[in-house]
């Protein structure tokens, strides 16, 4: 990745944690006019996928899904690993490229 690139990746994924946001929204709206749902698993995966941060302020802002295991603890946590992931893709990232490739290295068994 080049220093040319960043914009790009940060653009990429501040929108996907806004649509993220958005269907959180989309999500609370139906629940409270008895609407069709999206279901739970798909709202994590949103999460997981790279959209902790919208899934964890859609959460809070909205007041959705605050009490209902996993959201109360898996979002928290992503809205942490996600956000700093994030800042050291900005500050260091050639540093933060080698440890992501180190880590799928290490899971991946070689």
């Amino acid at each position: 990745m080049t220093s040319a690139n960043l914009p790009i990746l940060v653009a990429i994924a501040a929108l996907y944690n806004v649509v993220v946001f958005g269907v959180y929204a989309f999500d609370k709206a139906a629940a409270r006019n008895g609407d069709w749902r999206v279901r739970e698993s798909i709202l994590l995966w949103l999460a997981v996928l790279g959209g902790g941060i919208g899934a964890f302020l859609g959460q809070r802002v909205l007041r959705h899904k605050t009490r209902k295991p996993p959201f109360h603890v898996v979002l928290p946590v992503l809205f942490v690993l996600q956000t700093f992931l994030g800042l050291a893709m900005l500050l260091a990232p050639e540093t933060a490229l080698a440890a992501i490739r180190a880590g799928v290295e290490a899971l991946a068994g070689r």
